[in-house]
């Protein structure tokens, strides 16, 4: 964090909101521009908020600092869309409403033990051949909600700000004890959610219930599953420095090579989704340096707010920042208003404060393409695939708003009011 005489100004927050009113608004308005330009408009805006940073606040220490943030982000994003990509699941033919919550339901147990970002790798393919009979827009957002996030709660791997909270000194089964009436109450729901749309849907759509398939289910590159396990095994290692990235990075080099070739043309499988978010969150992460200044300035002041409070003010931080920064940005204000630096006091002092943080980053997480990792990789891997995905605004205005919020308000009512 900058220094009080170094930080920056609030309108250097501009660059980020601009950039989120792009990605939101301009695949909308003027999509031929913005398939053109979106790369330079997020090179550019994120060099505008480094140059600031570098050359008007002389403050290299938060910009090394967030590009460390980033390798490590992109590493193992792409490590695990790589290892990913050398998994095939055949599936044996259209699913019905019923299989699709089996599979969503699954998922979102996977997610726990993968983590989201490598379930929903895993998964999004095999998914969208199990509906590629009656494509729809809510097979892939609820994906998302449920697979890339709401279902990863339960286990410090699930969701990078669990993992963070983890290395911080929260024990590890701590968030299966405290957050899975949580995680039970809002799986169950998206999916009920989910089964009444995808009935509804499937009801329009009759003729089209018949998709390619042999009626048996198949998987191939399963030695790609050592690798796999390379890159879980290397979440834990904090030292030496960039040895975990250093080995995912390794993994993913030797899935890549080691793979038959047939196995990813079955696939699909190209870097052109990884090279869009490699780009796309270089200019976010840049961007949002400020941002995150800003809300830990702001966290510091917090006192000892109420549960409702630190979930609905962390929650909305999350959808529109990365969650992990921004749930880390509130567990410490938290353990400075008890006075505890040590993590176990606090658990014993503010246990509910730390659930509703903890389970807001996670749930909060699905309501934007970029509030967690996942969820940009799962939009750029099924629009390669010619799913139907919506856009930026479509996705906040058409399912988050009505679908995703009042399953959070419901969360939010039973638990933290």
């Amino acid at each position: 964090m900058l220094s009080d005489t170094a930080s920056p100004g609030a309108w250097m927050i501009l660059p980020f909101g601009l950039l989120l009113g792009l990605i939101a608004v301009a695949p909308l308005v003027a999509p031929a521009w913005w398939l053109k330009h979106h790369l330079k408009a997020a090179f550019g805006l994120g060099g505008i908020t480094l140059l600031y940073y570098l050359a008007g606040l002389h403050a290299v220490d938060p910009v090394l600092h967030m590009a460390a943030e980033y390798v490590r982000f992109i590493v193992l994003v792409g490590s695990l869309y790589v290892v990913s990509g050398g998994i095939r699941i055949a599936v044996p033919g259209a699913a019905t409403p019923l299989a699709n919550v089996a599979f969503l339901l699954a998922g979102a147990l996977l997610a726990n033990v993968l983590g989201t970002t490598g379930a929903a790798m895993l998964l999004i393919r095999p998914w969208l051949r199990m509906n590629q009979a009656r494509p729809a827009a809510h097979h892939v957002v609820f994906f998302i909600f449920i697979v890339a996030n709401v279902g990863g709660c339960l286990t410090p791997i699930g969701d990078p700000p669990l993992f963070l909270g983890y290395l911080a000194g929260i024990p590890f089964w701590w968030v299966a004890q405290h957050c899975w009436p949580m995680w039970a109450l809002a799986v169950g729901l998206l999916l009920a959610i989910f089964f009444a749309m995808d009935t509804r849907h499937r009801r329009k759509t009759p003729a089209r219930e018949t998709a390619p398939g042999n009626g048996a289910w198949e998987i191939e590159g399963l030695g790609n599953l050592f690798f796999l396990a390379v890159i879980l095994g290397a979440l834990f290692l904090e030292h030496p420095p960039f040895l975990r990235e250093a080995l995912m990075a390794g993994a993913a080099a030797g899935s890549y090579f080691m793979t038959r070739k047939a196995v990813h043309e079955a696939n699909g499988f190209d870097f052109h989704p990884l090279l869009e978010v490699v780009v796309l969150f270089a200019g976010i992460f840049a961007t949002m340096m400020p941002a995150l200044d800003w809300l830990q300035r702001q966290a510091a002041q917090f006192g000892r707010p109420a549960p409702g409070t630190l979930y609905w003010s962390c929650g909305t931080l999350s959808a529109v920042l990365d969650n992990a920064p921004a749930y880390l940005s509130f567990l410490s204000a938290l353990s400075g208003a008890a006075h505890e630096r040590d993590v176990a006091r606090l658990l014993a002092a503010d246990p509910l404060n730390v659930t509703a943080i903890a389970v807001a980053a996670v749930f909060f997480g699905a309501a934007t393409y970029i509030g967690n990792g996942p969820n940009f990789m799962v939009k750029t891997v099924a629009e390669s695939g010619k799913a139907r995905v919506p856009g930026f605004a479509v996705y906040l205005a058409g399912f988050t708003l009505p679908f995703l919020l009042p399953v959070l308000a419901l969360v939010w009512l039973v638990f933290f009011h």
